[in-house]
């Protein structure tokens, strides 16, 4: 027998002998992808027809592969999927011992088996029953015994196939959606399963079934090199991680991306995603052309009896015109027959509002005529095309299948050649739900919705689809991102003034979010700051508009109820500023109604007083309702250890501060108007906060546990320490190191240090007691939680009020850092 791979004196039927066999293979370089997954099934099929034929098994029976193994695509620690076809005539007994010869070696070797014993009746009646059991007889094929045998099952199986496809075609696709449902979109997925997401294995060999069944055909450009890239990804996971896994996890991803000879984690991803898109849009076109095939069919006999039985000839589909040169027929928005995009160079653009506007998805074999002969823009786009892309991104949820189909034929790029950086570029954050350019389109979905909000809505659409396009730059997307859309901006059409506020927005399109979370809006250099950058109202109405589009288009965790009510905040206090008008002097605020009252008993009794106030918030976004909304008001006498007390006491009770707001409440109206440590001056503390399992702990318990936190009988540092070292954390990929920096100009009335770092149980409780160790006064902060990240940002003073010097402030900054590695 011919054993390639293997030693001359070792016989591959034994399992030592195809197991060294393997390894060899596995470990070769020089032929990894396809040639290796080939390699790969002729070993195992030698290996198995040794063990059969040493069985010497009766006449009437095959050894025949099915699934992936059955399209000799074995992956390292891909699973055998066998079944032992026999016509009937041997005995049961003696069919259950070739059984067992053939699975017991196979388990012996740790390989994952899935087995079955059927006649060809038998395997027909399962296939019946169990799609996926018709799916893998699809690919039936022979490993060793009867051809003829196995060669009946294949024609009868996709005979059967055929036939039913009617019936198991709408199946399949039900099947394709509730994996989706489950597993999600795998074109962008931070983590993506390589099989099961959409647009994974599992859809590209749904769209083989669907071929088979001669109902209806794929695009097949790109398919086969989008599956090929999948299934290397998966060898290369395999052969890394030693596992038969095929979710790619962040911890893996450097390794997979050196094992296929990439660049970077980054790298593998886009090629990841990039194959996952092909698949994905391929399985779009596909599924509706065979619902409306189906469709079609069930229409005949309908109209044969209308006919008096006569068989009507197919009739031409109606053509209901949409825009100049563009129709609709069967479901799709399609070209004219009179459409001459040669000629006409808006064509595109005009297709695609026409088809976003009437929620049809663009036709295929429009996209592809456009993208081999529509002429190109000129620069500057003429009016009509600007108001083209325009009315695209305004039509909302529509928008998404149709601009995948531009980008499918690479149209998108040709519109926009900035756009080709962005594309399938990853989101290591993983607040972000989608790809970077995704996240783009989804912000226009969002921002179609608050058009009505803002005097110019062209400008809020096209700022919304540019905001994040310096993220395929070195350095602060930002600022690149500002440089990208003056171009794209003059490549559009707009003039210099729209130009100027389409760079400005974009430049600043994260400053009103970072300020209200992060910054004390009662300080006047705060808004003197937004206004500032902002310029005028026109603006900032843009970038109010845009910041809620923007998170809200990022995912569940980057907008709440609670964020908003601080932008609209912030935007009303820079509305005032930019009118002319003055900003209150903050040490004259009053504080709130309940702040002041739970203030005067924390003078009146010396020791803490809090409540616990639990509501539900109404949902920003019906699609991702929020969690109910939980505050914790606490008032405390002005003394040293405020900030580290009350963080560590939540951190014990399991209490996660999603945000916080600390400052200073002088009452001079009751008890004397002191600053420092002296009487008539409390901390009042509003925190948001969320039990991290089980019910949130009583208000007295709280309570009880500040005064001994207080008067020094509760060790809170210990007893973190205790909970660390009895229940460590798991750890993934090793966090980056914590970053303190000091923000010039931020106010003044005091310093202000912002601390990013990992966000874990004790980070604020820490961070305190590295303030109270500097010997600094907090006199305010604010805290900012998104996913994995914590943003702190303190207002300090030295203890007599005043901020610290530039050399004060870069040391205590330093010690934040040490203290907190």
């Amino acid at each position: 027998m011919s054993t390639p791979h293997a030693s001359d004196d070792t016989e591959p039927t034994a399992p030592d002998g195809y197991a060294a066999a393997r390894l060899l293979l596995l470990h070769e370089k020089e032929r990894p992808g396809p040639p290796r997954r080939a390699a790969l099934a002729r070993l195992t099929d030698d290996w198995l027809a040794g063990l059969l034929a040493a069985a010497a098994p009766p006449r009437g029976t095959a050894l025949v592969a099915v699934g992936g193994y059955g399209r000799a695509e074995l992956s390292p620690r891909s699973d055998l999927d066998l079944l032992l076809l026999h016509d009937g005539s041997a005995d049961r007994a003696a069919l259950a011992a070739l059984a067992d010869r053939l699975w017991y070696p196979v388990w012996d070797l740790g390989i994952a088996l899935d087995h079955s014993v059927r006649t060809p009746a038998e395997a027909r009646a399962a296939a019946a029953d169990d799609l996926k059991v018709h799916l893998g007889l699809l690919d039936a094929r022979t490993v060793a015994g009867d051809h003829g045998l196995v060669a009946a099952l294949r024609t009868t199986v996709l005979a059967d196939w055929r036939n039913q496809a009617p019936r198991r075609l709408p199946e399949l696709d039900a099947l394709c959606r509730e994996r989706a449902e489950r597993a999600g979109e795998l074109p962008h997925l931070l983590e993506p399963d390589l099989k099961e997401a959409r647009g994974g294995l599992r859809d590209a060999q749904a769209l083989r079934a669907v071929a088979a069944s001669w109902l209806a055909d794929a695009p097949r450009e790109g398919l086969d090199t989008a599956r090929r890239r999948l299934l290397d990804a998966r060898d290369a996971l395999h052969l890394t991680t030693g596992r038969a896994t095929d979710r790619l996890a962040l911890q893996e991803q450097d390794a997979v991306a050196g094992e296929l000879g990439l660049l970077d984690a980054d790298t593998l991803l886009r090629e990841v995603y990039e194959a996952a898109r092909t698949i994905s849009y391929a399985s779009d076109v596909t599924w509706r052309e065979v619902h409306r095939v189906l469709k079609a069919r069930s229409a005949r006999p309908r109209l044969r009896a209308l006919l008096g039985g006569r068989a009507p000839g197919r009739a031409p589909a109606a053509r209901t015109p949409l825009a100049e040169g563009v129709v609709e027929t069967d479901g799709e928005a399609g070209l004219a027959r009179t459409a001459r995009p040669e000629r006409d160079p808006v064509l595109t653009l005009r297709a695609a509002a026409a088809a976003a506007q009437s929620a049809l998805p663009l036709s295929p074999h429009a996209v592809r005529h456009l993208a081999a002969h529509a002429a190109p823009l000129p620069v500057p786009w003429p009016a009509e095309a600007r108001e083209e892309l325009v009315t695209l991104l305004g039509a909302g949820e529509a928008t998404v299948p149709v601009w995948e189909a531009l980008e499918a034929e690479g149209l998108v790029t040709r519109l926009l050649p900035d756009w080709e950086r962005v594309r399938c570029r990853p989101q290591r954050n993983p607040v972000h739900t989608w790809t970077v350019d995704r996240h783009l389109v989804e912000t226009a979905v969002r921002a179609s919705s608050l058009t009505r909000r803002v005097g110019r809505p062209d400008l809020l659409l096209v700022a919304a689809l540019l905001h994040d396009i310096g993220k395929g730059w070195p350095g602060d997307h930002s600022v690149a991102g500002e440089t990208i859309t003056r171009d794209l901006a003059a490549r559009i059409g707009f003039d210099r003034a729209d130009t100027a506020t389409l760079a400005t927005v974009v430049r600043h399109h994260l400053l009103l979010i970072e300020t209200a979370t992060r910054r004390d809006l009662d300080d006047p250099a705060t808004v003197h700051a937004v206004a500032t950058a902002v310029g005028t109202l026109g603006t900032l109405e843009l970038l109010h508009a845009l910041t809620e589009a923007d998170a809200l288009a990022t995912g569940p965790a980057a907008w709440s109820a609670w964020r908003a009510q601080l932008v609209d905040d912030l935007v009303k206090r820079v509305t005032g500023v930019l009118a002319g008008e003055q900003p209150p002097d903050p040490e004259a605020a009053a504080p709130r109604a309940d702040q002041e009252r739970l203030a005067v008993e924390a003078l009146r009794t010396g020791e803490p007083v809090l409540t616990l106030r639990t509501r539900a918030e109404q949902p920003l976004d019906p699609d991702t309702p929020e969690p109910v909304g939980v505050e914790l008001l606490i008032a405390v006498p002005d003394r040293p250890g405020v900030l580290p007390a009350v963080a560590g006491v939540l951190a014990l009770h399991r209490l996660t501060v999603r945000a916080a707001d600390l400052r200073a409440v002088a009452l001079p109206g009751v008890l004397g108007t002191g600053t420092g440590t002296g009487t008539g001056t409390v901390v009042v503390l509003d925190w948001r906060v969320a039990a991290e399992y089980g019910s949130l702990p009583e208000a007295a318990r709280l309570r009880a546990d500040l005064v001994r936190a207080f008067d020094g009988t509760l060790d809170i540092a210990a007893r973190l320490a205790e909970r660390e070292a009895a229940h460590p954390r798991r750890r993934g990929l090793a966090a980056p190191p914590p970053r303190v920096t000091v923000a010039a100009e931020g106010s003044r009335l005091a310093t202000v240090i912002e601390v990013r770092a990992q966000d874990a149980p004790g980070l604020l409780h820490r961070v305190g007691r590295a303030l109270e160790g500097a010997a600094v006064r907090v006199r305010s902060a604010h805290v900012s939680t998104l996913g994995a990240n914590a943003v702190d940002t303190l207002y300090v003073t030295r203890p007599d009020g005043t901020p610290l010097p530039d050399e004060e402030a870069i040391d205590l900054a330093r010690a934040l850092e040490t203290a907190l590695r």
